[in-house]
């Protein structure tokens, strides 16, 4: 074969090599592309509550915390800023989780310490006794209602770092103002489904814990709660704050409804009009058994 033949030959063979990497490259690529639509973005499980332009995020046992903490206020008929400042309290000193440790023999959500008489270790691990016991002293403090929440703070709980109590107020204000009703339609929480079936006496018996006697009745899955203007928004929030460890599917009211199916993606759409929502009556909705 001849040199010119030869630079021919190579030349057809440098570009079909060039030709075949490309495709390759593409190939990869469209590969990626398709793999990465496939994979959907992690879901972020959490509940949120608006305060101004800003949104604040509480994990969904954090979330049912708080609604206990602010039930219990309600229930007392304690001002929405008693339940600003346990919120706050609780965040810093327990993370808004009932725990069994703490420094030295503090306990609980609010790190109690039966050596300090707030009580046995067996009452402050239970979450309802230690809100009492907070709100109990909070109520002595001449002016708490007008105090920062650090200075309210820091009078019932006498710790060692209260400045740290009012890094936690914007976020306390916002579940408390949705919690308490005064907010309505704010609180939202993206969950995945149930895993098991909801029990509708389980969800009367936690509400009539945290609120004391309500007008509460049980329908197959389903709970319905009289009342009206705040109260209702109250117990409907109460709802969805403790969807995720009640197997609650829906909660409605005053012509809104909150559906679990429509927070578990990327649109997470919230409270949705709802004619058929009553303004008289709280509608909560369980997952039902198979």
């Amino acid at each position: 074969m001849s040199r010119r033949g030869s630079r021919i030959r190579a030349g057809f063979i440098w570009l079909f090599s060039l030709l075949f990497a490309v495709v390759l490259i593409v190939a990869a690529g469209a590969w990626a592309v398709n793999a990465f639509k496939l994979a959907p973005a992690p879901l972020i499980i959490a509940c949120t509550a608006p305060l101004d332009s800003n949104h604040y995020s509480l994990a969904t046992d954090q979330s049912a915390n708080a609604a206990l903490i602010t039930a219990i206020a309600q229930r007392r008929r304690l001002p929405p800023r008693a339940a600003t400042i346990a919120i706050a309290v609780a965040m810093q000193e327990s993370k808004l989780r009932n725990i069994n440790y703490g420094d030295l023999d503090s306990l609980g959500l609010f790190q109690q310490r039966p050596s300090q008489e707030w009580g046995t270790a067996e009452q402050i691990m239970d979450p309802v006794y230690a809100t009492n016991a907070f709100y109990d002293v909070l109520i002595t403090v001449p002016g708490y209602q007008q105090m920062t929440v650090t200075a309210a703070g820091q009078a019932v709980q006498r710790s060692a770092y209260p400045e740290a109590y009012g890094q936690h107020e914007s976020m306390a204000r916002a579940f408390a103002s949705a919690l308490t009703g005064y907010s309505p339609a704010a609180l939202n929480c993206t969950l995945n489904q149930p895993g098991a079936p909801g029990d509708p006496a389980t969800v009367i018996s936690k509400l009539q814990n945290a609120f004391g006697p309500i007008g509460a009745s049980q329908q197959g899955s389903t709970v319905r709660i009289n009342a009206k203007d705040a109260a209702g928004w109250s117990f409907a929030q109460w709802a969805v704050a403790n969807a995720d460890a009640l197997g609650i599917t829906q909660v409605s009211f005053a012509g809104k409804s909150w559906q679990r199916n429509n927070n578990d993606g990327a649109e997470n759409r919230g409270w949705q009009s709802a004619e058929s929502a009553s303004g008289q009556q709280v509608t909560i909705v369980l997952q039902a058994k198979g």
